[in-house]
């Protein structure tokens, strides 16, 4: 198998995939996971569609992460290695859908407007 590329993205992060066959290295930023993403919660949620498909030991995944929080990066990083795994073996598809990593999160922060000190906050009214 040569190597994958794909993208994932949640609210402002976006995540660039490399996947090749290796022994379950995943590389942030030249940075292993553990170190990039401390808390266990987020090493869990870039895990789990590895893990729903027991493939964990099985591939080398290398990871340009960009923009957002935390939180966002890592499930931009989940979405982005389920679709790497789909294009590494199209059958794993309905498996990973069942569990919701194939689906790309659209809520996004809404743009502050005019006139306003935050998106639909409004300025105390005033009578007299």
């Amino acid at each position: 198998m040569e190597s994958v590329n794909a993208v994932g993205r949640r609210k402002a992060a976006v995540a660039r995939v490399i996947m090749k066959e290796g022994n379950g290295q995943i590389t942030i930023n030249k940075r292993p996971l553990e170190v990039y993403f401390p808390s266990s919660i987020l090493q869990y949620i870039v895990k789990q569609p590895l893990l729903t498909l027991d493939s964990a030991e099985k591939y080398d995944i290398h990871v340009n992460l960009d923009g957002g929080g935390y939180k966002g990066q890592a499930e931009a990083l989940r979405l982005a290695i389920a679709r790497a795994l789909v294009k590494v073996n199209p059958e794993d598809k309905s498996a990973l859908r069942a569990e919701g990593f194939m689906t790309r999160d659209p809520r996004v922060v809404e743009r502050k407007k005019p006139g306003r000190p935050k998106a639909r906050k409004r300025f105390q009214f005033s009578k007299r």
